[in-house]
């Protein structure tokens, strides 16, 4: 029987992050690399991707940036070899990229009405395209090396709102225009939960776990009535801080859930639990 932080460690494994350098990503490559794993940052933005890996070879893990698009089949079988020629295996993918509309104070200006009755058709194809046709590419691409290692890990990162409808309430601003969450993202993000149990009893008897993990909403300097709007909605009356989906990532990547999979791991503060 293994110790604990035996059960908890990534010694000797490589893993790719896609979204490598989005919020959650870089803090999902940081603690892959701090468990001891070799990590792709995988992203389609090569400068903040390069900034992420060098983040980690600065703290004394190995780790490479690969910029790409995630919706291209090509580019996905280009990240996947290089990975392979790079760490000589690959047992680790975390399914983080996504396209989520946000309202922090980075994206809020960019962020347009997203009603359902006028949502362009173009729109939907581009969150459909990258939320979901990149996670199956990009799975079908992993699970090739990991039949071959005969053992690999997949998480695919959902969302509270693929679970649960948006609360378009938080989104009001009164002497304001209307904005929404888009139908995009609920609708993509429930389907994360349908191919991570697909993959997983598909899978199953071939020692290749799959599992979802869900955060809720995670503070990024958003305004103080989102945040308090926000935080009201939740058990534990706040947002999440970025490290504390963390714990959950490094027990789906190891050994710890080792008899867990189809799985879908909620850390919201209790959002869901009302």
């Amino acid at each position: 029987m293994n110790t604990l932080p035996e059960m908890f460690s990534l010694r000797d494994r490589a893993a790719v992050v896609t979204g490598g350098s989005g919020l959650l990503g870089r803090q999902f490559c940081l603690t892959l690399s701090e468990a001891g794993a070799a990590v792709a940052v995988v992203d389609i933005n090569a400068e903040k991707a390069e900034s992420v890996a060098a983040e980690i070879m600065e703290q004394g893990g190995k780790a490479l940036a690969i910029p790409t698009n995630i919706a291209d089949s090509d580019s996905v079988s280009a990240m996947t070899a290089r990975t392979l020629k790079s760490f000589g295996r690959l047992d680790i993918l975390v399914n983080s990229a996504a396209l989520d509309p946000k309202f922090d104070p980075d994206s809020v200006g960019s962020q347009g009405a997203n009603a359902f009755e006028t949502f362009p058709l173009d729109g939907w194809q581009q969150a459909l395209d990258v939320n979901l046709t990149g996670m199956f590419l990009c799975s079908q691409a992993a699970v090739k090396p990991m039949l071959e290692q005969r053992k690999g890990v997949i998480i695919n990162l959902c969302s509270t709102y693929g679970l649960v409808g948006p609360d378009q309430r938080l989104y009001q601003r009164k002497g304001e225009p209307p904005k929404y969450k888009p139908v995009t993202y609920t609708v993509t993000k429930s389907g994360v939960i349908g191919m991570t149990k697909y993959l997983a009893t598909y899978y199953g008897t071939r020692n290749i776990r799959v599992n979802a993990l869900t955060p809720g909403g995670v503070y990024n300097n958003h305004d103080p009535e989102f945040t308090m709007a926000y935080s009201y909605r939740t058990a534990m009356g706040r947002m999440a801080e970025q490290h504390e989906m963390n714990g959950a990532l490094l027990f789906l990547a190891s050994d710890a859930s080792s008899y867990m999979t189809g799985s879908n791991l909620i850390v919201d503060g209790g959002w869901t639990a009302w």
